[in-house]
């Protein structure tokens, strides 16, 4: 049984870190293969499981060296119908993958959590097309329904919430939380945004945030960014406003490229970690909750070590002003 879905220990405002791009790590640091960008297709035997889990042991041996909290987001961003059906598998073959990923988050929490470092395990969902731009559109109803599958079958597991990826466009969104609060889940959203910091379907962030929590009763734990840089994003939240409140997660990307670039590009770039670090120590001027953070496409354990140690000085900062 989950250990945290009754209360999640990220909410009480501790430092958490996260992975970083999970998939490019894979593609181009170790020359693996991800048909579809979906990760979750390396557990179909002992050799891929293998990698994924050596994978998560480093971000955990790291938390842990730093006395930090550690959310583990399970590689299922494309473990979902269609996704799953383009890749060949069937209804069962696909919940059977679900469950083996929290299974193997579960063995790394196990083996490194202290009371220092408490380990979060998140059921990841990603978006049901494209993460950049937006192929179809469904409503909030056909979205919860597409979602509730997968959401159901990581309720069933150890997973202590659910979190929804890239988001494009704020219905999917709406419907993911429908979804999760249909089976008890907690569960966070996280949007991806464009170079002038808007969703890919144009919508203002804190117009989507506002509107989700306004037709859900703010059942969201927390809201995220992810899959943009900074620079991308930091003079939206420069408008001010009680809803920054609600983001406590941002997973950027190393790069400045846009998402257009990103997908036409065949290398990696990664960008500098401590630059990155800096970016998010001065996010902390306009996301007073921001205490969630790793990386998205382009960052690996560097990164996320480089953002951990900013983090760590500028909370300190903040504590002795």
């Amino acid at each position: 049984m989950s250990q945290y879905r009754t209360h999640l220990p990220q909410l009480d405002d501790a430092l958490f870190i996260s992975d970083g791009g999970i998939e490019t790590t894979l593609i181009f640091h170790e020359g693996i293969e991800l048909p579809c960008f979906a990760a979750f297709d390396l557990l179909k035997d002992d050799a891929g499981a293998a990698r994924l889990e050596a994978y998560f042991r480093r971000y955990a041996s790291l938390a842990r060296s730093e006395g930090v909290g550690l959310v583990l987001e399970a590689p299922t961003w494309r473990a979902s119908a269609d996704w799953g059906r383009k890749l060949g598998y069937s209804d069962a073959a696909l919940a059977r993958a679900n469950r083996q990923a929290i299974d193997l988050l579960v063995r790394v929490r196990d083996e490194f959590e202290t009371p220092e470092t408490k380990i979060v395990i998140s059921g990841c969902l990603g978006p049901r097309g494209d993460g950049y731009r937006i192929d179809s559109r469904m409503t909030r109803d056909e979205a919860r329904a597409y979602h509730q599958p997968q959401i159901d079958t990581l309720a069933s597991t150890e997973a202590d919430m659910i979190a929804a990826f890239t988001m494009t466009y704020p219905e999917e969104g709406i419907g993911v939380i429908d979804a999760a609060r249909a089976r008890g889940m907690p569960v966070a959203i996280s949007y991806t945004l464009e170079t002038d910091g808007r969703l890919p379907s144009g919508d203002a962030l804190r117009d989507v945030i506002e509107r989700a929590d306004a037709q859900t009763g703010a059942y969201a734990a927390y809201y995220m960014i992810n899959c943009a840089h900074p620079s991308h994003f930091e003079s939206v939240l420069g408008d001010g406003g009680a809803w920054r409140e609600r983001i406590r997660g941002i997973r950027a990307n190393a790069s400045r490229r846009s998402h257009a670039e990103l997908d036409d590009s065949p290398d990696l770039d990664d960008g500098n970690p401590d630059e990155l670090g800096a970016q998010y120590r001065a996010l902390n001027a306009f996301l007073p909750r921001m205490n969630v953070v790793g990386g998205c496409c382009g960052t690996d354990h560097r990164h996320v070590g480089a953002i951990c140690n900013a983090m760590k000085g500028a909370r300190g900062q903040y504590a002795r002003a």
